[in-house]
């Protein structure tokens, strides 16, 4: 009997209009574009100004832009998972209501939260439903708007995130395509140094949180990069020993977008020689969050072939953190 993999069959994405600059921020806060762009790579990042949107716009719009490329009825979607860490609402799932905008009356949704490792936890999730025969067609929408919850007059946040997202369909594949293997892990150490500290059961919302500015997301910088750079290339670099894969077999890495300095630091104890392999564009978009790595897939498609090795990486709040080992399953 052929093994069932799940493979990438189709990318879609959706960015608002509206860029912060690396100058414009110079006029909110206390720093500057030298400053901005040596310690992060970011030059601008995207903002969806209407404050009637959230989210699920966002994350409806990348939808619909696969079912759009493929001419897919939505109908023929089995579950959507929306990764994100600013759903629209507590409790009532953005993943549902990004299921019955686009029309997908037969699936089933609901919200991952994992910070930043959210879209390579809903790749391994979406995985697990193809290779079981269950479902055919999986959607993964990985999308924030982390306007919402960034302090503008913070500079250590303000001037690292963006609001976007991206998605990517799964359906199964018996050509051997598709996700390998998989290197995922946690660690509650990390829990007080990438936070909102209000809002959850643990200090819901009240006059005091709100004046003391709470809602918003805090970190401690120093702590949150060492730890990604040393975990995110060790997820990499075990994923490779265990496939035998040497940074000559490797065609691509997609890493999350949260610092370029990180992703080079991954790359080189990758041994990745070729720049050209590391894929970036942190610097038109900032940290999104759960959309970063469908994003790099969204700009990058027309250069991916079928057959292509690629290596998946991120690292997120929690910690979160893990690494995928993918092959591209088709030509754009």
């Amino acid at each position: 009997m052929t093994k069932i993999t799940a493979a990438i069959t189709a990318v879609g994405a959706y960015v608002p209009e509206y860029k912060l600059t690396n100058k414009e921020l110079e006029t909110l806060v206390d720093t500057n574009d030298e400053w901005i762009t040596t310690r992060t790579g970011i030059k601008e990042r995207r903002i969806l100004k209407d404050d009637s949107k959230g989210t699920s716009y966002m994350a409806i719009k990348a939808a619909e832009d696969i079912l759009r490329k493929r001419d897919l009825d939505p109908k023929e979607i089995d579950m959507i998972i929306v990764a994100t860490a600013t759903p629209d609402m507590s409790v009532a799932a953005t993943a549902a209501f990004v299921a019955s905008e686009i029309g997908a009356v037969n699936a089933f949704g609901y919200d991952l939260a994992a910070a930043c490792s959210s879209f390579l936890y809903g790749m391994s999730t979406a995985a697990g439903y193809i290779e079981s025969g269950r479902y055919k067609k999986v959607l993964v929408i990985g999308a924030d708007k982390m306007s919402s919850i960034v302090d503008y007059t913070d500079r250590t946040t303000c001037i690292i995130f963006g609001d976007g997202a991206g998605a990517a369909l799964f359906e199964p594949n018996e050509e051997g395509l598709g996700l390998q293997d998989e290197y995922l892990r946690s660690d509650g150490v990390g829990r007080n140094f990438l936070r909102i500290e209000a809002g959850g059961s643990l200090k819901p919302a009240s006059h005091e949180t709100v004046d003391n500015k709470q809602h918003f997301i805090k970190q401690d910088g120093k702590t949150v990069f060492k730890y990604a750079v040393s975990s995110m290339a060790d997820a990499c670099v075990n994923v490779m020993e265990r496939n035998n894969l040497s940074h000559e077999d490797v065609d691509w890495l997609v890493s999350h977008q949260a610092n370029k300095r990180i992703i080079d630091a991954t790359a080189n104890r990758m041994g990745l020689k070729d720049k050209n392999k590391i894929l970036i564009n942190i610097e038109k978009y900032g940290n999104t969050t759960s959309a970063t790595i469908p994003l790099v897939l969204f700009d990058f498609e027309k250069q991916f072939k079928k057959g292509d090795t690629i290596v998946f990486a991120s690292f997120g709040g929690g910690f979160t953190w893990g690494s995928i080992y993918l092959k591209w399953a088709y030509n754009s």
